[in-house]
Formats: C-alpha cells, sequence, structure tokens
C-alpha cells in the first residue's frame, strides 16, 4: 500500500469537505457547513476563495493537522470545459478556466483547483483535480439531437460515478476498463450513466435538465411544456428549475429526501406520489443505459446518499433487477476517489494528463467540410 500523504478539497453549495489520507488510510476529515447569509455576501462563487482558505486553515490548526511532507493536493474540479476522465495536473489554464467558469456553469467546485494550488505551492506539492463534473467521454451515437448545430454534452457526478465503478471492478477482480456497468449516484442531484470499459459513453446531462427529477433538479420534461410555463418569467427563473429550484423542491419546497420519503411511508399520498415518480424515473433511465450497452452489462451499480435508503433501493431492484445484478454503495466517496486518483499518478499507474483547454468533441467531420445537408 502506498504511503504517499494526499490533502483533499471539495467545495460544496453550502459546505467544505477536506481529508487527510496516507494511502488509503484516513487520517483527518471535516465537513464545515457555511453560513447562508456569510456566503450570500459575495457577488460571485469566485470571490469566495479567500473566505474558504481561511477556514480551512483555521480547521487544519484547530485540530492540529500540519501538511507538512503532504505529496499532493487535490481539489474538486468545475467550471472547465469538457475533457475525458482522469486524474489531471492544476496548471495555469485549469485556474484560469475554473476561476470563470468557462463551461457557462457556476458552481463552488470551480473553487478546488485554485484551493489545491493555493495549499500545494504553500508545501511543494502536485496539485491535481481528477474526474471533475466536466467528464465529458459520450460516443457519438450519443452527441446528435433533432436540433441542426445542437449537440449533446453532459455534466454528471463523474468522481463518484466513476469510483464505484473502480471499486466495484476491484472487487470483482477485474479492471474497470474490462467491465460494463450502469452506474448511478442517487443523492441531492441524480445521475444514471452507461460505462464500457472504462469509459463513460452515456449519461444525463443533469444541469442542463435531463435525466430522472431529484430533490433540487427538474428532470426531462416537455419542451412544449417547458414553453408554456416560461410564460412571464426571466430566463434565469426557468434554469434554476434544472440545478436549484426543481424537483422535490418545486412541489414542495424543500429538498430532504428523507423528509419525503417519510411523508410517503406515513401514508401523505402527495409524497408518496412524489417519492415513487422520482424512483420511478431512476429506474426507466437505468433502462435506457441497458439498451445503450446493449444488455451486455456486468452489474447495476447504486451510490450517493439516497441509497442508504432500503426503500428506494427495493423499489430499483423490483424495477431493474431482471436486467443485471444490482449492488448498493450507499453514501459518496469523492473524497476516497479523489486522493486515488492523485496515488494512481504518483505510483504511475496512470498519467497525469493535460487540461487542453478547448471542448472534447468539436463536431463531426460533415460539420467541418461545411456539408449543409444529407446528400
Amino acid at each position: 500500500m502506498s504511503t504517499y500523504k494526499i490533502f483533499t478539497i471539495n467545495p460544496g453549495s453550502t459546505s467544505t469537505k477536506i481529508a487527510l489520507f496516507e494511502g488509503e488510510m484516513e487520517l483527518f476529515s471535516k465537513n464545515v457547513c457555511h453560513d447562508a447569509k456569510s456566503l450570500a455576501a459575495f457577488a460571485a462563487i469566485s470571490d469566495q476563495f479567500s473566505y474558504r482558505r481561511d477556514m480551512i486553515e483555521k480547521l487544519l490548526n484547530e485540530n492540529g493537522i500540519s501538511l507538512s511532507g503532504v505529496d499532493a493536493v487535490v481539489g474538486r474540479g468545475g467550471g472547465l470545459l469538457p475533457m475525458e476522465g482522469g486524474t489531471y495536473e492544476i496548471d495555469d489554464l485549469v485556474l484560469e478556466h475554473s476561476q470563470k467558469g468557462a463551461n457557462g456553469v457556476q458552481h463552488p467546485a470551480m473553487l478546488g483547483p485554485r484551493l489545491a494550488r493555493e495549499f500545494a505551492d504553500l508545501y511543494q506539492a502536485k496539485a491535481y483535480i481528477v474526474n471533475p463534473p466536466d467528464v465529458d467521454e459520450l460516443q457519438d451515437l450519443a452527441r446528435m439531437t433533432g436540433i441542426k448545430g445542437v449537440y449533446r454534452v453532459i455534466h454528471l457526478h463523474a468522481l463518484n460515478l466513476k469510483e464505484v465503478a473502480i471499486r466495484h471492478s476491484a472487487h470483482l477482480g477485474r479492471a474497470y476498463e474490462d467491465c460494463c456497468y450502469i452506474v448511478c449516484h442517487i443523492g441531492g442531484g441524480i445521475s444514471v450513466s452507461a460505462h464500457r470499459h472504462g469509459r463513460m459513453i452515456d449519461g444525463f446531462d443533469i444541469t442542463g435538465g435531463e435525466g430522472p427529477m431529484a430533490p433540487t433538479r427538474c428532470g426531462s420534461i416537455s419542451v412544449a411544456d417547458l414553453l408554456n410555463y416560461c410564460e412571464g418569467k426571466t430566463l434565469e427563473e426557468v434554469k434554476q428549475l434544472c440545478t436549484k429550484k426543481g424537483g422535490v423542491v418545486s412541489h414542495t419546497g424543500r429538498s430532504d429526501a428523507l423528509e419525503l420519503s417519510q411523508k410517503a411511508q406515513r401514508g401523505d399520498p402527495y409524497a408518496k406520489i412524489l417519492w415513487d415518480t422520482m424512483i420511478y424515473q431512476i429506474a426507466k433511465a437505468i433502462g435506457s443505459m441497458a439498451a445503450v450497452l446493449h444488455g451486455r452489462i456486468d452489474g447495476i451499480l447504486l451510490g450517493g446518499g439516497m441509497v442508504h435508503n432500503e426503500n428506494l433501493v427495493k423499489q430499483i431492484t423490483e424495477a431493474c433487477g431482471w436486467i443485471s445484478a444490482i449492488t448498493s454503495y450507499p453514501g459518496e466517496f469523492e473524497m476516497e476517489a479523489m486522493a486515488a486518483g492523485a496515488v494512481r499518478v504518483l505510483n504511475q499507474t496512470e498519467t497525469a494528463k493535460r487540461y487542453q483547454g478547448i471542448s472534447k468533441f468539436q463536431g463531426f467531420e460533415f460539420d467541418k467540410k461545411g456539408m449543409s445537408s444529407v446528400e
């Protein structure tokens, strides 16, 4: 087992998680919730940098944690243009794009690279990001849409999705690159994805309104219905349905999935149809990914906080267990996944990639040739 020391930083919407690992052993971890009023004082997410950095330093000092001798610092990536999965060095281009949110998505994860680089420079360590939300490994068939010039890209929980797949492969005594899985992350956001031989070849753009309804996201709905809904509303109001105010929040004003499931269990009819519909949509999405993989599936893997709920797992198993064996990995492994990605590079079992700063998908050959129609 490697003895590399890795410090990981994961800025979230309302909290910042930090953890220190030695090899696979977690030496220290802390999740600090931020006061909403404190965060609201910042005009832009990038302005929160000093506030979050100072809080991390305070936590380390209060707990007597020294980063002296740390080999690498890994930050949660965000704000970057679509890229292949893997571990990336945090260079100046990564810093520039993450700070401004080059992909147009404003999320605190975009602070991760800058925070990681700050601490890495301070302790003469390597700085990395691992499988950021901007991972895009779609196969060509998953790109095309019914609108000329509009192509699909995806944003999902790539870090936890890939880590669950890597862990399950190790459990099977196989390499992730040799397996085919349907992998789900079921938490505040819900990602359903198809993995073939180490690549996430299809999935749903959860920040764009695709996929199952989630606690804070609307999921897929009819375009015509959405256009009718847009009347009298601003574009920003409608966009927030995709990431903050859709799904369970739109119906109940709250995003607590546990509370919703408890109300459903007590017989609240509104809560029950809402809870069951969310699970129904997850199962339907899993079925679509089974078709993508042509039924050749080594397992259906469920990760994320809501997987602790036995009713949810039971319903998904009843709906999809005929497709393949279902294995649950409750909770999130984001901190462990970030550390593991750095260790793979330091162990030289994986090569660190360099961010190119351009979208991975640049169109099809017929786009480049200027073809205006099928000939």
